[in-house]
């Protein structure tokens, strides 16, 4: 399988239940739920993608032949990073990666996962849950989109932008997923959508807000 990759990149994860943590990020090139053109937004499923995701021309991105040489690319954004600080802790903390996208399980496979894992990193993926995810995942954060069917169920975090029609929070409160966020919608209205998620946090008390910090930090 030849692996389409948009970018991979060495940063911090910004939003949820890990902000804060570094963390390899592996782009996948595609989406299920919308092309990724601006002609096509009006029609798309998911309207409101603040991502590239086209093509393979970012940092580290690319067509990648194998697993194991997208995992060796995976590996080498880590350690290249970390390699150019003086920290004595540098070695301290597990490998960390996140697969994104676009919608990642479009490409995302038991043979690339194996070779990740190979190299010791934990492994989280962020997913509109439209594609059930393969066995050996650590951390599954899932982002439904509304109009669409949600096939992945359950994980370690569903991380819902708000708002949105037909995707009401209570429809997904009975799911088998241990943290459950808002995330405001980012656009012309955030502020407003900022002062949504929080009241409905407020209100109901399970749910808890989720900030695109690494835009406030200003990092990738």
């Amino acid at each position: 399988m030849t692996y389409s990759v948009k970018e991979i990149f060495y940063t911090l994860q910004g939003e949820g239940a890990q902000a804060g943590r570094a963390a390899v990020f592996c782009r996948f090139a595609g989406c299920n739920l919308w092309s990724g053109r601006e002609a096509d937004r009006a029609k798309a499923v998911c309207q409101f993608c603040d991502t590239d995701f086209v093509g393979t021309d970012g940092e580290g991105g690319g067509k990648f032949e194998t697993a194991q040489a997208l995992a060796r690319a995976i590996d080498g954004a880590w350690m290249a990073d970390r390699a150019r600080t003086d920290s004595p802790d540098r070695k301290s903390g597990r490998k960390f990666v996140v697969i994104t996208g676009g919608e990642p399980l479009l490409q995302l496979d038991p043979d690339l996962l194996r070779e990740i894992k190979a190299r010791g990193f934990e492994i989280a993926i962020e997913t509109n849950g439209t594609i059930a995810a393969p066995a050996g995942i650590d951390w599954i954060c899932v982002s439904p989109k509304g109009g669409s069917q949600l096939v992945q169920t359950s994980g370690q975090e569903l991380k819902l932008v708000y708002p949105q029609p037909q995707a009401n929070p209570c429809a997904f409160e009975h799911l088998a997923f241990q943290h459950f966020f808002l995330q405001p919608m980012d656009g012309p209205d955030r502020d407003r959508n900022t002062q949504l998620a929080a009241s409905y946090c407020l209100e109901n008390p399970r749910w808890r807000v989720s900030l695109q910090s690494h835009k406030l930090m200003g990092i990738p």
